[in-house]
């Protein structure tokens, strides 16, 4: 979720203005006191006539499965010209595909930066609901889970079908994460646990959120897999992941003692890593 993708960001030091919607009610309360610990409360943070909830349930191995309520939330029209105000000489444009945004997109397009997108649990490129991010998106993410295909040809149809896509990656679980190039390389790195398993709600906001942070920083998909990898392993090792985050210091102390190999290869050709 967006406050989710923004704490992780801010915490790694990135200047983070967040659009979201916070219902008028006692979840709205909380959220917004949550939002104001973590420096995130701001002009983007609209009211809303309720508060969007989810429920994860957690199995003993750590798997998860999460059941959200959205429909308060989606009913909401987002103002244009608040998103316009927060998103001016911004660097990255990170969006959710909750269904308010949805009328920003054009908007965001205009703003001439890379547009980050994670499309979670997709299972087809032509998904109705989710092209219109896909048909803007710089960098698509998205879970393994229920996709059709392996994650090259998954690859391989989402640069076919959507030419201004330039980087897509899939969270793996278990066996990592595969980032693809368009100009055809193929970044695998394994899953890494420094804490173990305990949940994995949030996973893969967190691998998303720290690729974004690491990459806007050098440029480098390679070294912004291994630490996104890193970070990932790491958060899910707390029993309540949401309320664990690293700083960049943290995250380079980790780095620098578990040791991440990335194997490169090809995913328009059989060279896969």
């Amino acid at each position: 979720m967006a406050s989710h993708v923004a704490t992780i960001l801010r915490t790694l030091g990135d200047d983070v203005r967040l659009c979201t919607v916070a219902g008028s009610d006692p979840a709205g309360d909380l959220i917004r006191a949550d939002l104001r610990a973590r420096g995130l409360l701001g002009m983007g943070v609209i009211n809303g006539p309720e508060s969007s909830f989810s429920v994860a349930l957690v199995a003993p191995d750590g798997r998860r499965r999460g059941h959200a309520y959205l429909a308060a939330v989606n009913a909401v029209q987002y103002p244009t010209e608040v998103f316009r105000r927060q998103a001016a000489g911004v660097d990255l444009a990170v969006l959710t595909n909750a269904r308010f945004v949805r009328p920003l997109l054009e908007h965001a397009e205009r703003l001439g930066v890379p547009i980050a997108v994670d499309v979670h649990l997709i299972a087809d490129v032509d998904d109705a609901y989710n092209r219109p991010w896909l048909e803007v998106a710089d960098i698509v993410f998205c879970s393994h889970e229920r996709l059709p295909c392996g994650p090259t040809e998954w690859m391989a149809r989402v640069f076919g079908s959507y030419p201004g896509c330039a980087i897509a990656g899939v969270g793996m679980g278990e066996r990592g994460c595969a980032v693809g190039l368009r100009d055809g390389r193929l970044v695998h790195v394994s899953a890494v646990a420094p804490r173990g398993v305990v949940n994995t709600a949030g996973a893969g906001d967190s691998l998303f959120a720290s690729f974004l942070h690491c990459w806007l920083a050098t440029g480098n998909p390679v070294d912004a897999l291994r630490s996104a990898t890193i970070y990932a392993g790491w958060k899910i090792g707390d029993t309540f992941p949401s309320a664990a985050w690293l700083t960049e210091d943290e995250l380079k102390r980790l780095k620098a003692i578990h040791t991440v190999e990335a194997r490169v290869g090809r995913w328009d050709t059989a060279q896969a890593p």
